[in-house]
């Protein structure tokens, strides 16, 4: 007799408790379930994503990703040039544009801020 272990865990285990599909089933249904749970949704926020980036056009009213509102001048198809205040331009990435927000609301933060 072994002093870690019993005479009776080292015998062999009977051929019906080998795992077999049904021992599988557990793992998969976790990989599904964070699948469903994580990259679905990221990927699909990143087509969304990309989608918006190439309707972008000049004269739309953006936020960037560092949270500066502003008014699309010019893009290319690396850069964008963003308006944060009357004749002050800033050069961004195109990427870093985090949303489209809707017509009007540049104008009435400047409208805020002269007041």
């Amino acid at each position: 007799m072994s002093f870690f272990i019993s005479d009776a865990l080292a015998e062999a285990a009977p051929a019906a408790a080998q795992p077999g599909w049904e021992g599988m089933m557990f793992p998969i249904g976790i990989l599904v379930f964070f699948y469903f749970l994580f990259l679905r949704p990221q990927h699909k926020r990143t087509k969304e994503h990309k989608k918006m980036l190439e309707q972008m056009q000049a004269g739309a009213e953006v936020v960037t990703g560092g949270g500066v509102l502003g008014k699309v001048v010019s893009l290319d198809e690396n850069f964008v040039q963003v308006e944060v205040a009357t004749n002050v331009v800033i050069q961004v990435q195109r990427h870093q544009i985090s949303s489209l927000m809707p017509k009007g609301t540049y104008k009435v933060q400047m409208k805020k801020t002269k007041s």
